[in-house]
């Protein structure tokens, strides 16, 4: 036993070192350019130790120093950055009309490098292109890719797209998008990852238990507790535009009856303005909001959508109980363009108890980058953990 407890000490002391590296990484992953010594100050670190564990990350190619600006009297310190031969992965945002491919290094930044318009909704057609531009920077970049992550909008289960009504997609193997057997292909619902990076990095970031909504074709959106979306048991979870709050005269493509989604988005204002229901309802909603101050049908039209936005999202707040509300897509073009309605339709609908002291409801920070910057987020949870360093040292060690 003595003997077994003595041959643990090396694991036990890698393991701690590997955990120091970590709780650097995060600082600069939190705070791009953020400085050595704020670093070694938030996390209680003595100088030799944030010495050490710099010099180990930059051996290892996980992070570079350069000089910070001088400010004031003080020791001279370094701005810590990604190394520019370090780790990154590869970010796709597969959306109703398009799709965009980005790489981020251990700061999270993505770099959009490709775009593409769907010549057609065939998912051959699509999943073919986006491979070919992901394929392109897996080669450009080689062993240093470490996760290739996608948002896209479906419903994703268990790791597989199931259903997308808005590309009119059931189920679609993404797989072609993987490049590497070791290299984790993660998917996700795209309003999903853009709830989490409001939540991690934007106008949510802190806030222990965030209710995010974001409005396309359709809604959607994810409740973040503690830094982590809550998706079910099987990962299909945050379908809020498929809660029935709307007419259940109504037929959504996702099969059901009375879907949320078919209150609130292009095609709402279309039917209220007794149209057809739009090709592309985003920019139909796009339109018509720009034309609603002048327009006062369309104004009304777009009241009731807003009404339909207010009276959903009262009944999240109730079921979920948030610290904070972040509406993202064109959620919060929609509240801003009739908020007696939407004011009106969210106090009515929530109970009496949190009327006096709602969840704040703010608008999302990322815009249409959200998801993009959620799928980097994902796919650095994926890498930087122990294991995922410890895979990086290896491959970085001079006797492989």
């Amino acid at each position: 036993m003595a003997g077994a407890r003595n041959r643990s000490r090396p694991a036990r002391a890698a393991d701690a070192r590997w955990r120091g590296a970590l709780a650097v990484l995060d600082e600069m992953r939190r705070e791009p350019g953020v400085t050595r010594a704020a670093v070694a100050r938030r996390l209680g670190l003595g100088t030799g130790s944030a010495t050490e564990i710099t010099a180990r990350l930059r051996d290892l190619a996980l992070l570079a120093e350069e000089p910070a600006a001088t400010v004031g009297r003080g020791r001279p310190t370094t701005v810590l950055t990604p190394h520019p031969d370090g780790p990154v992965v590869i970010a796709v945002d597969l959306r109703q009309e398009d799709w965009r491919c980005a790489v981020a290094a251990l700061d999270g930044r993505p770099e959009v490098v490709a775009t593409g318009v769907h010549r057609s909704r065939d998912p051959e057609h699509v999943i073919d292109a986006v491979a070919a531009a992901v394929r392109r920077v897996h080669r450009r970049h080689g062993e240093r890719v470490r996760a290739v992550s996608v948002a896209v909008a479906a419903t994703v289960q268990r790791g597989r797209v199931v259903q997308s009504s808005v590309l009119g997609w059931d189920a679609v193997d993404l797989a072609a998008l993987a490049v590497d057997p070791d290299v984790p292909l993660l998917l996700g619902n795209d309003a999903t990852f853009s709830g989490l990076a409001e939540a991690r990095q934007g106008v949510a970031a802190g806030a222990g238990t965030v209710l995010h909504v974001t409005v396309e074709v359709g809604a959607g959106g994810t409740l973040v507790a503690g830094g982590r979306p809550v998706d079910g048991a099987t990962g299909a979870g945050g379908e809020f535009g498929h809660l029935p709050f709307g007419d259940p005269g109504l037929h959504c493509p996702c099969g059901a009856r009375g879907c949320w989604d078919l209150m609130v988005d292009g095609r709402a204002i279309a039917r209220h303005l007794g149209e057809p229901p739009p090709r592309d309802p985003r920019t139909y909603a796009e339109h018509a909001l720009a034309r609603a101050p002048s327009d006062p049908a369309v104004r009304t039209a777009v009241g009731r959508a807003a009404t339909g936005l207010g009276r959903g999202l009262a009944g999240l707040i109730n079921a979920l109980d948030p610290a904070v509300v972040t509406l993202g897509g064109l959620a919060e073009p929609l509240r801003a363009a009739a908020e007696p309605e939407f004011d009106a339709a969210l106090a009515d609908g929530l109970m009496r108890f949190r009327r006096a002291n709602p969840p704040p409801v703010v608008a999302a920070a990322l815009g249409r980058d959200g998801a993009l910057h959620g799928a980097v987020v994902t796919a650095l949870d994926r890498f930087l953990t122990e294991e995922g360093l410890a895979a990086w040292a290896a491959l970085r060690s001079p006797a492989r």
